[in-house]
């Protein structure tokens, strides 16, 4: 699960950046409020990356993909991406919990000196 989830982190990470340079072109937003607010999102979505298997790492990802779905009311495509990037986040959840209870099964098997297959 953990490599599923933070592929999908660090994708995020890139699409706040670019959302960042977006959101610039606003002449209501100051530089300093857009790189501020980008800069803490991103770093937040780099150090989940690390958080994935810790409790509450999962439910800190899915407020992380609220925020990016929120953050269309600035920038109006990120309602678009937010939704597909929420979409990534369960599905990176989803089927990596299915992977790491196979690779679990998997192990047992093997220690057990069964046959894997």
């Amino acid at each position: 699960m953990r490599t599923l989830c933070a592929s999908t982190l660090i994708g995020e990470f890139f699409v706040i950046g670019f959302a960042g340079l977006v959101a610039m072109k606003d002449p209501d937003l100051s530089l300093a409020t857009v790189w501020t607010v980008s800069g803490i999102f991103m770093a937040v979505s780099v150090l989940l990356c690390g958080m994935i298997t810790r409790p509450g790492g999962v439910q800190l990802g899915w407020v992380l993909q609220i925020a990016l779905i929120a953050s269309g009311f600035v920038v109006g495509s990120m309602f678009f991406l937010g939704a597909i990037f929420a979409a990534l986040w369960w599905a990176s959840v989803h089927y990596g919990r299915k992977i790491d209870e196979a690779k679990a099964r998997f192990a047992a098997q093997t220690e057990a000196g069964g046959n894997p297959a």
